[in-house]
């Protein structure tokens, strides 16, 4: 009789187990707790699905903060092996001007279709509108949310594929959680989030504008540039995300912009000189400084400072902005926390529970976005799939 295997979540992580696991003789089940798979995953893809990334491979696994701990999986199913799979699904995928890897079709759903069609034709059978209550050691209790019954069912392994405790409304709300002991857990915070800051009304003509071409930094070692996006309740962009784990370890949270990094302190005091024959309006516009960074100086720069070129070129490359948090952690785009490191053996399997194996992003790592989450659930989903099979032969021999 085939050993039966759960998988609960139906995540690119679960997924990838899912088609590991189906190489063996293995009768495969994925409960899903949504009417249909992988709806972050979608959701992701609506504005161009970026699946990994481009860079050189040891640059591109320095990118984890836990980089030590992902980097033999990543290597094994790094960006090169995604296209290639991409491919075997049929879809074709390119390199983008910033390195970033899409399907060709931008988006998600034509991927996901393939993949699920050739999953269902290959044997793995898909529970959706099932919902995991609980385990007991090898027995799940399972919620079947139409009928609105419950049931156990025993498998041979289970594989939580759960996800964090983002966007819960797609389908991860963090309640396997209860499920484990708060030793096996690091607390999950937001990750590539927006940042909070309280405006006064005078910022409200400029929320939804660009902070274009700034230079941020927490730390001046680490500065990086982009566009950041004023919002009504703070500052969000790829710019912000990058830096949310250096943000995450201040007490006190500021981030500095150099709003105009293309010139000099020298060259912007020349620029800010005013004149009687132009308002102050347009000394600033003409110095580089369009109608959101203008609104930005106004805001936090004292009224007395504003014509004093000298004072102002200085706020100016070194603006603080100081930050009251994040954006709730069920908006942020990732978590960081989750099952700890030392929590499991080298083929993601709980110590506590060896039946029990874990992957994607309900795993303590963090990444910023361009691909690196992406890339880190299906690798540890695949390698999730080659510990299960490693754990059950090895049951297998002993008995």
């Amino acid at each position: 009789m085939k050993q039966r295997i759960a998988i609960i979540g139906a995540g690119p992580a679960g997924l990838m187990a899912a088609e590991v696991l189906n190489q063996w003789d293995y009768e495969v089940h994925v409960y899903e707790q949504k009417p249909s798979a992988a709806r972050k995953f979608l959701m992701a893809g609506k504005t161009g699905l970026n699946i990994s990334h481009a860079e050189p491979l040891e640059q591109f696994i320095q990118r984890y903060d836990q980089a030590e701990w992902l980097a033999d999986w990543i290597r094994r199913w790094d960006a090169t092996w995604i296209q290639h799979w991409m491919q075997g699904l049929g879809v074709e995928s390119y390199v983008g001007s910033s390195g970033r890897i899409f399907p060709i079709e931008m988006k998600a759903a034509p991927l996901l279709r393939a993949w699920l069609k050739r999953l269902a034709e290959q044997g793995v059978q898909f529970h959706y509108r099932h919902s995991c209550m609980g385990i007991q050691s090898n027995t799940l209790q399972i919620k079947d949310l139409l009928q609105q019954r419950e049931f156990s069912e025993d498998f041979a392994a289970i594989v939580l594929a759960c996800g964090a405790v983002s966007w819960p409304q797609l389908g991860s709300d963090g309640q396997w959680q209860n499920w484990l002991s708060s030793e096996q857990l690091t607390p999950f915070q937001a990750s590539n989030a927006g940042v909070e800051r309280v405006w006064s009304s005078f910022m409200q003509p400029v929320f939804g504008q660009p902070l274009k071409r700034v230079v941020a930094w927490v730390d001046p070692a680490q500065k990086s540039q982009g566009d950041i996006v004023i919002t009504h309740y703070g500052l969000e962009s790829g710019l912000i995300y990058k830096l949310g784990r250096t943000l995450r370890q201040q007490s006190k949270k500021q981030l500095m912009l150099d709003l105009l990094p293309e010139l000099s302190h020298v060259q912007l005091v020349q620029k800010l000189q005013p004149s009687k024959k132009q308002s102050l309006s347009n000394v600033w516009r003409k110095a580089g400084l369009d109608a959101a960074k203008a609104s930005l100086i106004r805001e936090l720069v004292p009224k007395a400072d504003w014509n004093d070129p000298e004072k102002l070129a200085s706020q100016i490359k070194q603006l603080p902005i100081a930050l009251t948090g994040f954006r709730p952690i069920e908006e942020a785009i990732s978590c960081a926390g989750g099952v700890k490191r030392e929590a499991l053996t080298a083929h993601l399997q709980l110590k506590q529970q060896p039946q029990i194996f874990c992957c994607g992003e309900m795993l303590d790592w963090d990444a910023p976005t361009g691909g690196y989450l992406l890339t880190a659930c299906f690798a540890t989903g695949r390698a999730v799939g080659e510990g299960v099979h490693a754990y059950l032969s090895q049951q297998q021999k002993v008995m």
